[in-house]
């Protein structure tokens, strides 16, 4: 259900908004108000954007961008700012498990891209978005972690969004002085459209494939539904935290995941 007006004047930067979660977060901000930042390494970021903004001109902007980079996340903020005047809210979704496989067959480098992939955009984006939310008096930061703290075959991407929740809570306990939330949604799996840039671009091996099927019953099994969730329940509780109406939780991680707790 959209609610019209309810970020009305309000600036949000959204990184990994060209596909997924993100998406779906960027294009129902803006149908409630919003003037958006969509920050992507993806190439048609611009074209999302553009998609966007015909429904509210203006208030929608892309910049293509490195985020597993402090330097691709200060350009993030610094982007929205110049086109918006500040920012009020941070919406941070990049991250994906790139593997599935069991974490002895695990190469140390793929290891360490696991981590930088699903933990570092979000050090570096809450970094980033300190001195503009301070200049406005306060602000949001909303992570997207994962009820993958506890999972088969992913164990590097179950470390860091174990990070991105103590991330979280830490990070409050700083900014709660200075009127800045700091909280953060943990989605459980989730039906998605085809990812027009892969998880993992060199592509799985029968053995992965076997993997993930196998991860993807465990996830299937371990809710309380037994199913994923869609697009749309996720984007709901994640702008819902990013909100007024949630405006006494910070430090909390919101776990979405049909019952699995994670």
């Amino acid at each position: 259900m959209i609610c019209p007006d309810r970020f009305r004047g309000k600036v949000m930067v959204v990184t990994g908004g060209a596909q997924g979660i993100g998406h779906g977060v960027a294009e129902r901000a803006c149908a409630e108000g919003a003037s958006v930042l969509i920050a992507d390494r993806a190439e048609f970021v611009g074209d999302i954007a553009r998609a966007l903004d015909a429904a509210g001109p203006g208030r929608v902007r892309a910049l293509q961008c490195d985020l597993e980079t402090h330097a691709g996340a200060e350009a993030a903020m610094q982007a929205a700012a110049e086109a918006f005047g500040g920012i009020d809210i941070l919406v941070g979704g990049v991250g994906g498990a790139i593997r599935m496989r069991p974490y002895a067959a695990f190469e140390p480098a793929q290891i360490e891209a696991e981590v930088r992939r699903s933990l570092m955009p979000a050090l570096w984006a809450c970094h980033a978005v300190i001195p503009h939310l301070r200049a406005r008096g306060g602000g949001v930061i909303v992570n997207i972690s994962s009820n993958a703290t506890r999972g088969i075959h992913r164990v590097p991407y179950s470390a860091a969004k174990g990070g991105v929740n103590a991330l979280t809570a830490s990070l409050a306990m700083e900014l709660a002085p200075e009127n800045i939330r700091v909280v953060a949604a943990a989605p459980g799996g989730t039906e998605a459209p085809p990812r027009r840039v892969p998880r993992n671009a060199e592509g799985d091996t029968p053995a992965e494939r076997g993997w993930m099927e196998e991860a993807v019953r465990q996830v299937k099994g371990s809710s309380l539904m037994g199913r994923y969730g869609s697009i749309a329940e996720q984007v709901a509780p994640i702008l819902f935290l990013a909100s007024e109406e949630a405006s006494y939780i910070t430090a909390s991680t919101l776990v979405v995941a049909g019952g699995d707790t994670g």
